[in-house]
């Protein structure tokens, strides 16, 4: 089976290896490098860099609509085209270049989180179970028809780092085990239930500040969808503070106001939620390194009393 993979970040990169075991990659598609850091030197994202290892041809295209990314497909004879995390909206000529068309592996149990981020909004939204969907792509948002799902558990410490690992294996097992019944034809694709779609948008930073009057399940799920990356984030007077661990403290009827510090020492900080307390576990403000909770409160950046997010 003759195969292009198109795919970007750390995420996509088993599934490739997975597809160069298991399948003839005649061509790896990804985007272009990108400066980063202060230095401005260019990323190189992973999948090139993984492709470049494995000696395949990488392609980079500035532009996907309108330029000859269909006629480079064509060109490589493929008889499929794998998606992964690649980040670009594939136009139809590029999606019926391929044989049998562009399969995705979406992260999410299609029809529900369509959309740019499947994982995170996941855990935000407090769901207990996700995982990879075999799809055939069309000219929609994650529309397509399914040809399979795998399931994973959602644990109630995973964050969008250590779920995103554990579904980008999963996914390497959907290219060894369901990819080649697909192109084949031997599992036919199940159109989707549009009314029961729900969706993953991009994330914001508006999408990352915490409210403190929600629920402090729902604060410490916003936490943990969002770790390590964009994070999410509240203010101590006029200074973003990261929240990069939290977990449920103590239930019960408030006695402060929402966002206010009750505890503030070696043994932990405490923060008021509309149910309960907030342990924040590890944190970060704005221009220092990431420190525990407790360190907070020795460095005084934290004190009982104090109210976050204004």
């Amino acid at each position: 089976m003759r195969t292009v993979f198109f795919g970007t970040p750390e995420l996509a990169v088993p599934t490739l290896r997975a597809l160069a075991r298991s399948t003839d990659v005649v061509g790896v598609v990804s985007q272009p490098d990108r400066p980063a850091g202060r230095g401005l030197e260019l990323n190189v994202p992973a999948v090139k860099r993984v492709a470049l290892e494995l000696g395949l041809d990488v392609h980079q295209p500035v532009k996907v609509k309108t330029g000859n990314l269909d006629e480079w497909l064509r060109a490589r004879e493929a008889d499929v085209a794998v998606v992964l995390a690649y980040g670009r909206i594939l136009p139809p000529a590029v999606l019926a270049a391929p044989r049998r068309g562009c399969m995705n592996l979406h992260a999410s149990l299609l029809p529900r989180y369509r959309g740019a981020a499947p994982i995170q909004w996941a855990i935000i939204r407090g769901e207990t179970e996700t995982g990879i969907s075999l799809m055939q792509m069309d000219e929609g948002l994650d529309t397509g028809a399914v040809f399979s799902t795998r399931k994973t558990p959602i644990g109630p410490d995973d964050d969008a780092a250590t779920l995103g690992a554990r579904l980008s294996e999963l996914a390497a097992d959907v290219v060894e085990l369901d990819l080649p019944e697909a192109v084949a034809g031997l599992v036919h694709a199940v159109p989707q239930n549009d009314a029961a779609a729900t969706f993953a948008p991009p994330l914001t930073r508006e999408h990352g500040r915490i409210a403190w009057d929600a629920t402090a399940r729902a604060i410490v799920d916003l936490v943990r969808g969002l770790a390590p990356r964009p994070g999410a984030t509240t203010t101590v007077g006029s200074r973003t503070l990261k929240i990069l661990v939290a977990r449920r403290g103590p239930s019960g009827t408030p006695t402060h106001a929402p966002g206010t510090v009750v505890q503030a020492d070696r043994g932990g900080v405490l923060v008021q939620a509309a149910d309960g307390l907030v342990e924040i576990v590890k944190g970060q403000l704005e221009g220092k390194k990431a420190v525990t909770g407790p360190d907070l409160a020795n460095g005084r950046v934290l004190a009982v009393g104090v109210a976050l997010g204004g």
